[in-house]
């Protein structure tokens, strides 16, 4: 008997992804050893800068108008409440991801 006669092609996929899932999660965890990735720390600051400073809040403040603009345009609100979650996100988003890794490292 084959072995793609005894499994479905779904099943082949599914256990490849999860092996390779399984085998690059255990050298991530080895890869590390005990560097603190500090040569990443200028690009982490950039990007916090800009999704904290101007351009985060203008593209919070521009998913808002389009929003409402898309909303006017189909009589809904649903597009502006979108544009209201997604300044959320880049208003708290980073403050949130910091505070998780820092509880979890």
């Amino acid at each position: 008997m084959n072995f793609m006669q005894m499994f479905s092609k779904k099943q082949v996929v599914v256990g490849g992804l999860l092996s390779a899932l399984m085998v690059s999660s255990a050298w991530a965890t080895t890869a590390g050893g005990g560097v603190t990735g500090t040569e990443f720390q200028a690009l982490f600051d950039m990007l916090v800068g800009w999704a904290e400073g101007y351009l985060g809040k203008a593209l919070a403040i521009a998913a808002f108008v389009v929003g409402a603009l898309i909303g006017f345009a189909k009589s809904t609100a649903m597009p502006a409440l979108v544009g209201i979650v997604f300044a959320i996100v880049f208003g708290l988003g980073p403050t949130i991801i910091n505070g998780m890794f820092a509880a979890v490292i």
